[in-house]
């Protein structure tokens, strides 16, 4: 969930209890260091990772085109 650019960290602390901080240490320990910090780059300051940067209009953890039925 954390790799997912559109799953704020919200959503990631309601389902597993980690604060944002919590899942960016978690992430510095099993990415690689140049992959980490690639991550950190692309959602630092994104709005769809941090819920008050978002849109009242979006009130869900993902794109609707991201889990297709198959």
């Amino acid at each position: 969930m954390a790799w997912e650019d559109r799953t704020p960290f919200d959503a990631i602390e309601k389902s597993f209890g980690l604060s944002e901080p919590q899942v960016i240490q978690l992430m510095r320990h099993e990415l690689k260091r140049g992959s980490f910090e690639l991550w950190r780059k692309r959602v630092t300051g994104r709005a769809t990772k941090h819920v008050a940067l978002r849109s009242k209009l979006v009130d869900r953890a993902y794109c609707p085109t991201q889990y297709k039925n198959k």
